[in-house]
């Protein structure tokens, strides 16, 4: 997808963070953006904020709730006609747990969000973009921790990123397959920490999906929480600027990219070392940086 001027975007979880700064992005480009969160206040208050900057609608939706998604299909097209760019944003997180220590609402809320809410998207707005017979793309937002190397301790996270990773494989090879003009990217959000909402979703979380037995103390970190830790720790750790970092994922999708990543060339002696052990029939996951041994 090469032109943007005039095209229609879709931005799930677009009221803050990443979401937000490709909001950001797309409008500098002279898109019609729809915005998708399921907070209304941040939702309305980006509507506000960038209403001089271009043709901006905001949807409140829960992206785990297909009807809701549904919803912002239809709203989509009665307002705009089309949707050229689709981008499943949206995601939540939980403190780290053991997997034994795991109960089953954690998993239900993050990859409820995280991948249902891929499914949803793709389920909802695609048979419309196949139909329309335009060019356009899908983008869906994954982690390096799950799609390239996960950590142990983010087993819930960890396990939702990797099958977004694998759902936009196969969706980008049955775009292909059947001939259509639509194409589908994996965005890793990367470059450095992430100064985003992701630290908290917390606040989010329903609570008919609470948990029975509050996290332990230290499982679960703020931003600041993080960075004090590791400067305390000795870490200088690089914070990326999320307008750059829209800005490197818009370059990518004007480049057809399938994987849009900052540093994604790193990623090749990552995945051969797993694919190794993986091969001597080890783990591949290193647990020294973990605390794990």
């Amino acid at each position: 997808m090469r032109e943007f001027r005039d095209r229609v975007a879709v931005v799930t979880g677009g009221a803050s963070g990443v979401g937000k700064a490709l909001v950001r992005a797309f409008l500098g480009e002279g898109m019609k953006v729809v915005v998708a969160d399921v907070e209304e206040p941040p939702l309305k208050a980006v509507c506000q904020e960038f209403a001089d900057l271009g043709d901006i609608t905001g949807v409140v939706t829960d992206v785990s709730d297909p009807a809701s998604v549904n919803a912002l299909a239809d709203q989509t097209y009665s307002t705009y006609g089309a949707c050229h760019l689709l981008c499943n944003n949206a995601g939540v997180s939980t403190a780290n747990f053991d997997v034994w220590e795991t109960e089953p609402s954690d998993f239900q809320w993050v990859h409820g969000v995280n991948v249902h809410g891929v499914a949803h998207g793709i389920q909802s707005f695609v048979p419309r973009m196949i139909e329309a017979g335009h060019e356009g793309a899908v983008i869906n937002t994954s982690s390096g921790d799950g799609g390239v190397s996960p950590l142990a301790q983010q087993v819930v996270y960890a396990s939702s990123k990797a099958a977004v990773s694998i759902m936009t494989e196969c969706l980008d090879a049955q775009f292909v397959g059947r001939g259509t003009k639509l194409r589908a990217s994996i965005f890793y959000p990367s470059g450095g920490i992430l100064a985003t909402g992701i630290w908290t979703t917390k606040r989010n979380r329903p609570t008919n999906l609470a948990r029975s037995v509050a996290p332990k103390a230290g499982s679960e970190t703020t931003f600041d929480e993080f960075m004090q830790g590791a400067k305390a720790a000795g870490y200088e750790m690089p914070v990326q600027d999320l307008d750059e970092l829209a800005q490197f994922a818009l370059e990518g999708i004007r480049n057809e990219d399938f994987v849009i990543m900052i540093g994604r060339e790193g990623m090749e002696a990552t995945l051969n070392e797993r694919a190794a052990k993986l091969a001597r029939g080890e783990c591949p996951i290193e647990l020294a940086h973990m605390g794990l041994e």
